[in-house]
């Protein structure tokens, strides 16, 4: 049995402005694809099947699509392994042509008649079983069969390179199976340079562009071996369908893409090694020439395996939507980026799984929505940690944002469910986008909230908490924890911001030093005069709180429901008998809502602990 290995999945990273530990989490939940959702103010949309079209990407979060969750019965942290299938034997293509390779010669025996060789290419025109074994550093296996041919090539010890082309193209089929051979090792490696082109069916020429280049579907399965290096360009490319299945151990080294699937690339299992110097790991991106969302076309699916993605572009990218699940095992996914982490210009689904990124650009990016169902997910971002120009919407699982400028970014954040713990440079949740003025075609105007003179920000942005467990820190020089260039509203869950240990001195901006209460601050004490410059709670039209609890740490803030000038100590609890946290740094006042009435050091002796996804725990009774 083959089991994932755990120590490569990083689960946090030590981050000194904010606490942050290892995380212990809720398990995943899973597709619902019929439930209703509201992704806009004031409107339901009808969920579709988030394998199917969405239409075309909106700039903001109006009429788009979403997923439910069903959620476990289990606190239990569960991670369902990899279990090798039935092996790939080199009995069950008994009697069929094998075709031997060397430096020096091809030889084919069980020859059925549709085997043709012309110089170093090895051309297979029907279907049927083919074993390929042996070695060579120059030939070539082109497959031009039958356009309703199934092709299996089984890959049995084959060490095959080509010193002018791709060594495996399939020029024409239904489809083409590469079985890898169990226990065996198969490389493939192609020419850095094309001194050839095929004439496709419509006249025009083709190249092709990687290592293993299919013009139709093609599935890699079985448990044995695979190595490719792409010196031209892709490692593996279909122009159609890529499906990946059992647990294959593959390992792409490419000059682009790693591993390209246009119409789709779906990930059932096995073990990733992904090295794409210049372009992204994992990539499918039909309809993006054309700006049109084609039904189950520009899709990445990943249902099981382990990926170890190193990536001079994006970790994984696609045109219409990403999907991580977990199905009979659950997906472990480490990535590291130049660019983003994991893109997608429509629609990303967080299902289960267990994510790292860590990215120069945005961890998690979708030029539309962004849904969490589940799965446990690590970000350390160069720039956003989440980001979605539309909706993001968090229903379930645990999100771990250990380092970022603008911790998540959206036009609309839903926090319905789920753990999170956020720590930004720059603000840890802002909802900003859409423009202010109402007559306005400019579209998506990302940015905050005007510096610290308070200035109104020229977009709009909407914040909606009703469950879930969040925690937000922000510490840097120009910060706000909680920005809504519109409103934020809060009816359930659990709320704790906190400004950090190199967050705004309160010298600067200490409460009063700012103007008066210009947030509209609610009750507490009156030594907590509000400022216009940000801090804990910062939004343009208003902050409601009517349910939850809302615990703040910090130095000063531009609106609260209710605030006690109170200093508080790092690592000492406060809050009331039913509602606690210790927060990391040390400050002067503590903001709170809903069913916290007072606030004062409380002793958490007998209160129920929940750990956070940073290693943090919040008390409750």
């Amino acid at each position: 049995m083959k089991t994932l290995k755990l120590s490569n999945i990083v689960w946090c990273a030590a981050l000194t402005l904010c606490a942050c530990g290892d995380s212990s989490v809720d398990s995943t939940g899973v597709v619902a694809p019929n439930a209703a959702e509201s992704d806009s103010a004031g409107e339901t949309t009808v969920v579709s099947n988030p394998e199917a079209s969405s239409g075309n990407q909106g700039s903001t979060a109006e009429n788009q699509s979403s997923v439910s969750t069903e959620q476990s019965s289990s606190t239990e942290e569960v991670i369902i392994e990899q279990v090798a299938s039935d092996p790939v034997m080199v009995s069950e293509i008994s009697g069929d042509p094998v075709i031997t390779f060397t430096n020096a010669s091809v030889s084919v025996s069980n020859d059925n008649g549709c085997i043709a060789q012309n110089e170093k290419t090895i051309t297979i025109s029907c279907q049927g079983n083919y074993q390929l074994t042996g070695s060579s550093n120059d030939n070539q296996i082109i497959v031009n069969a039958g356009s309703t041919d199934n092709v299996y090539l089984y890959l049995n010890g084959l060490q095959l390179a080509s010193a002018s082309d791709a060594p495996i193209y399939v020029q024409n089929a239904n489809k083409v199976f590469l079985l890898l051979v169990d226990g065996t090792k198969n490389t493939l490696e192609d020419a850095s340079t094309r001194t050839k082109s095929y004439t496709k069916s419509n006249g025009s020429s083709d190249t092709t562009n990687a290592t293993i280049y299919a013009k139709d579907d093609l599935t890699i399965k079985g448990s044995g071996a695979l190595t490719v290096t792409g010196n031209y360009i892709n490692g593996i490319h279909c122009s159609n369908d890529l499906r990946i299945r059992d647990l294959p151990e593959i390992t792409v080294k490419a000059k682009n893409h790693a591993i390209k699937g246009k119409g789709s690339v779906n990930i059932e299992g096995g073990y990733f090694e992904l090295t794409a110097t210049n372009g992204d790991g994992i990539k499918s991106d039909e309809g993006d020439d054309e700006g049109v969302v084609t039904e189950e076309k520009g899709i990445v699916v990943i249902t099981g395996g382990e990926f170890n993605i190193n990536a001079g572009d994006d970790g994984i990218q696609a045109y219409n939507y990403i999907l991580i699940a977990d199905s009979t095992s659950t997906p472990l996914i480490t990535v590291n980026s130049k660019e983003k982490g994991i893109a997608t210009d429509n629609r990303l689904y967080i299902n289960g799984g267990v994510t790292s990124v860590t990215s120069g650009d945005d961890g998690l990016h979708s030029n539309m929505n962004i849904y969490f169902n589940g799965g446990r997910t690590t970000i350390s971002a160069g720039d956003d940690g989440i980001h979605a120009d539309s909706t993001l919407r968090i229903s379930d699982g645990s999100i771990n944002i250990t380092k970022a400028v603008e911790g998540i970014e959206a036009f609309y954040i839903r926090a319905e469910g789920g753990k999170t713990a956020t720590v930004a440079s720059d603000d840890a949740w802002n909802a900003a986008g859409g423009s202010a003025d109402a007559n306005s075609t400019s579209g998506s105007q990302w940015g905050g909230r005007g510096g610290p003179t308070g200035m109104m920000s020229g977009s709009k942005g909407y914040i909606i908490i009703s469950g879930g467990y969040h925690y937000l820190c922000a510490a840097g020089n120009d910060i706000d924890v909680l920005d809504a260039n519109g409103t934020a509203t809060m009816s359930g869950g659990v709320l704790l911001l906190e400004i950090g240990s190199s967050g705004r001195s309160s010298a600067m901006f200490a409460p009063g030093n700012q103007g008066g209460n210009q947030g509209g601050s609610w009750g507490g004490s009156s030594s907590c005069s509000t400022n216009t410059a940000g801090g804990l709670i910062d939004t343009d039209n208003g902050f409601s709180i009517n349910g939850g609890v809302l615990l703040g740490f910090g130095s000063q803030t531009e609106e609260y429901p209710y605030c006690t000038a109170t200093s508080y100590t790092a690592g000492t609890a406060y809050g009331s008998s039913k509602a606690a946290f210790k927060p990391s740094s040390s400050g002067s006042m503590i903001i709170y809502g809903g069913e916290v009435s007072s606030v004062s050091q409380v002793d958490v002796s007998g209160m129920t602990e929940v750990p956070l996804p940073n290693g943090m725990t919040y008390y409750e009774k």
